[in-house]
């Protein structure tokens, strides 16, 4: 099958073929479900589990699973197959609703923060019927949330759509009052751009660091990394071609509108973007892209790397977060429009997200907050880890009118009103892009620029939807209690503008001139994760998520212990790692060298001979005692998955983690290299050709 069209999702239970195949009261029960607000009937559960099934089979599945996402931040499935024997040696083939609404998978080995004990296993997974059916691997999947036997959430697609709910009642509400009667949703888009390197497979078996680690914990700078910017939108090599190609296959059968791919920053680093959808489809899509692109990948001989920083010194991989909201009318709530009218309706919600992203910027820095990522906010071509709203020009220049009544520019004879009927046209989709922003507005839309590549997007849009449904709160509030809507939305927007202005940021946010500004404002500045894990569980955060039914204060407690031992574990893993590749490597073949300049220098002497003795003498003790350092801070911490061994981990494990690397990679560059024990950066960046 070539033609593109004709591929696109033959391996999704869609809309489209759940019409063929359903009668139409099963359809059309279901899709009121679907909307909200309706129970799904046990009877349409079954016809459609009957209807799934023989579709699926007839597509070769020969089992299904629920597929969930739990808090590892990866997918979860427990495959069950559709055969049963029926006790005369034969055997039939069956799916009934009741397992397609629901499961129960073992809970006890998931991350859980403590909301579950090991002895307490019994968890539920249950079906979205928002994100459609797929079969992957010959398995019919079926998406689904997951939580406890308590009912708390084990998983990041329940807090997700509970999200959505929030800004969705919120966002009704303001709806109304611009007069919107014929809206029944508000829908939240979301397009994640996806960051990735590829390498040749051969090198992973010579590399236990990216092996354990996804990333490269040893390796000095090649001569040519991305200096000259050859690779940016260059050429695509033929190679990284044909798994693209592959990919788009692949992704487009399930339905995922692979849409962007070129070369990124890096050499060996490659972008893939989507097509906007709605928030939950998209976070599911993303999960399902980064699990083709690895099983491609090693198709071509290659290997996926999803690692934030996977190579120091050059660009890291991020996953930007176009974020938007939308009517179920097809009004993009983010753009400015044609009129005055809806001019003031986009200022409203504009404003809400410049509040909730001043008022919960704590929360959305911990929402991208990992040991990975770590290494790259405020590198390159990654924001800093302290947020702000990037505008552009035009739209500052409203808002400070606004603020302060005065014209927008000198040709402007009359003070800008935000009243429905009298504030003018202002331009949209003029604003130069700010690659170092955290949040910046891009013409109809934010992009959300910090989290890293492996992340799910759910987390991110999980605390960007809530905090702007509370923003939202307040101005319904305020504005259904009003006398005049008009005059009062002109104050309301207007004291919105003057209460979290600090927030908007249009310029530089590499420059170290940034953080001092930044901190005069009065901004966050969390600059590692396990800065954010003691800043979690604060009162005004319990209080946000609480409010919206999106987190209980256990649920916040439990995501804050995962997200230490998280923390904790993979710096361990790190740590432990370089010292295996320290004792068992690179120290013995510095050291077998020297013995050899050694010998050399007893017999000639020569001057290259002796001070690269002397030089790499210096350096293995210098490793040496990195090395040791290192193995006392593990000592320390003594396996300890909390904050206080968080702030050991970034207070001691580290700095010895970056002082062994520092003396490691100087030796590199002074061995011969058929002495160095692994492929070196050069080898790594440029080895698909």
């Amino acid at each position: 099958m070539n033609n593109q069209t004709e591929l696109f999702g033959t391996m999704v239970f869609s809309d489209t073929v759940m019409r063929q195949r359903l009668p139409e009261s099963v359809y059309l029960s279901l899709k009121r479900t679907m909307r909200g607000g309706h129970k799904l009937n046990p009877e349409v559960a079954g016809a459609v589990a009957e209807a799934m099934k023989n579709w699926a089979i007839e597509k070769g599945a020969t089992h299904y699973t629920h597929w969930f996402q739990p808090m590892t931040g990866i997918t979860a499935e427990k495959h069950e197959g559709f055969i049963r024997p029926t006790g005369d040696g034969r055997a039939i083939l069956e799916f009934f609703g009741k397992e397609l609404i629901q499961g129960e998978p073992d809970a006890s080995s998931f991350p859980s923060g403590g909301l579950r004990a090991t002895f307490e296993a019994r968890g539920y997974t249950a079906w979205d019927p928002n994100s459609y059916a797929f079969i992957k691997d010959g398995i019919l999947c079926i998406p689904t949330a997951f939580c406890s036997y308590g009912g708390e959430a084990l998983d990041k697609k329940t807090p997700l759509l509970r999200s959505m709910e929030a800004i969705n009642r919120q966002g009704m509400r303001i709806m109304r009052l611009f007069g919107h009667e014929d809206v029944e949703r508000i829908i939240i888009n979301c397009g994640p751009e996806q960051e990735y390197f590829l390498i040749d497979a051969k090198i992973l078996d010579q590399r236990r660091d990216l092996m354990y680690t996804g990333r490269t914990l040893f390796g000095a700078k090649p001569p040519k990394g991305q200096e000259l910017e050859d690779h940016y939108y260059g050429v695509i090599k033929p190679r990284v071609a044909a798994f693209m190609k592959e990919l788009n296959q692949e992704l487009w059968k399930l339905g995922i509108s692979a849409k962007t791919e070129h070369n990124e920053v890096a050499p060996a680093q490659h972008e893939l973007a989507p097509i906007f959808n709605v928030v939950n489809i998209a976070a599911d899509h993303n999960q399902l892209t980064m699990e083709i692109m690895k099983k491609v990948a090693q198709r071509h001989g290659m290997v996926c790397l999803l690692h934030e920083k996977p190579f120091a010194g050059v660009n890291g991989s991020g996953k930007h977060d176009n974020w938007s909201l939308s009517t179920d009318t097809g009004i993009n709530l983010m753009e400015p429009g044609d009129t005055p009218a809806e001019n003031a309706q986009f200022l409203i919600f504009l404003c809400a997200v410049i509040q909730a992203v001043d008022d919960y910027q704590e929360m959305l820095r911990i929402s991208v907050a990992s040991a990975g990522n770590d290494c790259r906010l405020g590198g390159n071509e990654a924001p800093p880890a302290i947020m702000s709203v990037f505008l552009g020009d035009e739209i500052t220049d409203v808002l400070k009118a606004i603020d302060s009544d005065s014209p927008v520019n000198p040709k402007e004879k009359t003070l800008l009103r935000v009243g429905v009927h009298t504030l003018p046209r202002f331009p949209r989709d003029t604003t130069d892009r700010n690659r170092t922003s955290p949040f910046a507005f891009t013409g109809n839309k934010f992009e959300f620029r910090s989290p890293g590549a492996p992340m799910s997007v759910s987390g991110c849009n999980i605390v960007l939807n809530t905090a702007v449904a509370e923003s939202l709160r307040q101005y319904a509030d305020r504005l259904e209690a009003a006398e005049d809507f008009e005059k009062e939305l002109h104050q309301l927007i207007r004291d919105v503008i003057r209460d979290h202005k600090r927030i908007i940021f249009n310029g530089n946010g590499y420059g170290a001139e940034w953080m001092a500004e930044a901190e005069r404002r009065g901004l966050s500045n969390l600059p590692t994760t396990a800065d954010c894990v003691g800043r979690y569980v604060t009162e005004h955060n319990v209080a946000l998520f609480e409010r919206h039914g999106v987190f209980s204060r256990a649920e916040m407690r439990a995501r804050c212990a995962i997200m230490a031992e998280n923390y904790c574990k993979v710096t361990h893993i790190e740590a432990v790692t370089m010292l295996e590749m320290a004792d068992r490597d690179i120290l013995p073949a510095v050291s077998r060298f020297c013995g050899e300049l050694q010998e050399r220098t007893e017999k000639r002497g020569s001057r290259y001979e002796l001070d690269t003795l002397a030089t790499l003498n210096k350096l293995l003790d210098e490793a040496y005692d990195a090395r040791c350092a290192l193995d006392k801070a593990l000592q320390e911490v003594n396996g300890g998955i909390d904050e206080r061994a968080a702030c050991l981990y970034r207070d001691s494990v580290l700095p010895a983690m970056r002082w062994l690397r520092a003396a490691a990679d100087t030796m590199e560059t002074k061995m011969p290299s058929d002495e160095w024990p692994f492929p070196t950066y050069g080898d790594m960046l440029f080895s698909v050709k």
